[in-house]
């Protein structure tokens, strides 16, 4: 190009719509729907009428382009504005956005004021739930609370009566024991003003040094009044073996079997029946039979000689144990004890035994 050539100008200028729609200083691209155009961000942009128009940078040119409608944003003036002009329109534009700004602050608040009363709400409600449920718990805790303290209180008084009735039954018992005691301690007294003291004297010497020996006073005197007499039977060298046997402990009495039994012969009387007691003689159905040592002999007995022997025999095993120390018991006790025994050899002896004999 030359440079005394013009640059060439629009011949529609003044009159063509698309001068002026540029000459308000604001253009807006605006694409159509008829092709896809590629996103972009359209921006307004200042034109200078003496400059040419410049392609779009990313949009068909040549002849596929396509044509786009234009807007025109601004008011239609036959010539170009000023730039105060330009300046009033940008300060106009921001005054409208300020407006709007304001305008949607007031909403925003309005809406922030319903939220937060809506929170205000819920969380009443929830307080109040809340508070039934432990009002509901509280009174459920105090009603468990009252039951407990009735069932305290009728345990209480069920211990307390529980206490008075037990204190009143070992009142009773101790009272009852005494009372015994008094008895007891009153009869020991009269018995000792009849017991003989010599007799008492020789048994806790006796006592001091147990033995079985008869030469000692105690047993001796037990020989001569009661164990003598007692195993003192009509057939005399019987008799005999009968006391060797219970002093040496080794004397058995058993029933007498249903079978038939071997004879026994004793001196001046025959044994062999059943029914004739071989210490005594006499007549009598016997029941037990005994047996000497390891002798196989058996004699026949009635139940008076039966019960005469048994007596000497308990009289026996009882200053055994007391000899073995098997007896835990002051002398008193003993002395009762052998008291009784004797009281058994001269019953057996004079006849009188249990009819179980």
């Amino acid at each position: 190009m030359e440079a005394s050539e013009e640059p060439k100008q629009c011949p529609a200028r003044g009159s063509c719509p698309v001068f002026l729609a540029m000459s308000s200083g604001v253009v807006r691209y605006a694409p159509s729907g008829l092709s896809p155009v590629p996103e972009r961000n359209f921006r307004e942009e200042p034109w200078d009428a003496n400059s040419p128009p410049q392609p779009d940078e990313g949009l068909p040119t040549g002849p596929s382009a396509v044509s786009v409608p234009w807007k025109n944003l601004g008011p239609s003036k036959g010539h170009r504005e000023s730039p105060g002009g330009l300046v009033e329109a940008s300060a106009s534009r921001k005054e409208a956005q300020a407006e709007e700004h304001t305008a949607a602050a007031p909403l925003d608040v309005s809406r922030l004021r319903s939220s937060s009363m809506e929170i205000r709400e819920k969380g009443s409600e929830f307080l109040k739930e809340e508070l039934y449920k432990a009002q509901k718990e509280l009174k459920l805790k105090d009603e468990e609370c009252e039951r407990l303290c009735k069932v305290r209180a009728q345990l209480e008084q069920e211990l307390e009566e529980l206490t008075a009735s037990l204190f009143q039954e070992a009142h009773k018992m101790v009272r009852e024991a005494n009372m015994k005691q008094a008895a007891s301690e009153k009869q020991l007294k009269e018995a000792w003003g009849k017991v003989d003291t010599t007799l008492f004297s020789e048994f806790q010497a006796w006592r001091a040094s147990p033995t079985l020996d008869k030469d000692c006073p105690f047993l001796e005197r037990v020989y001569r009044e009661d164990v003598g007499p007692c195993l003192d039977f009509t057939v005399q060298e019987l008799s005999a073996l009968v006391r060797a046997a219970v002093e040496d402990n080794t004397l058995t009495i058993e029933p007498v079997a249903s079978q038939t039994l071997p004879a026994v012969k004793v001196p001046t009387v025959e044994c062999h029946n059943t029914n004739t007691c071989a210490l005594s003689g006499l007549a009598r159905t016997c029941h037990h039979r005994i047996r000497l040592g390891d002798s196989e002999s058996h004699y026949y007995i009635s139940p008076s000689s039966r019960a005469r022997i048994t007596a000497v025999c308990n009289f026996f095993t009882y200053i055994r144990y007391i000899q073995q120390g098997l007896v835990r018991q002051d002398a008193e006790p003993m002395f009762w004890e052998i008291m009784r025994l004797r009281k058994g050899m001269s019953l057996a002896k004079l006849g009188f035994f249990p009819q179980e004999a």
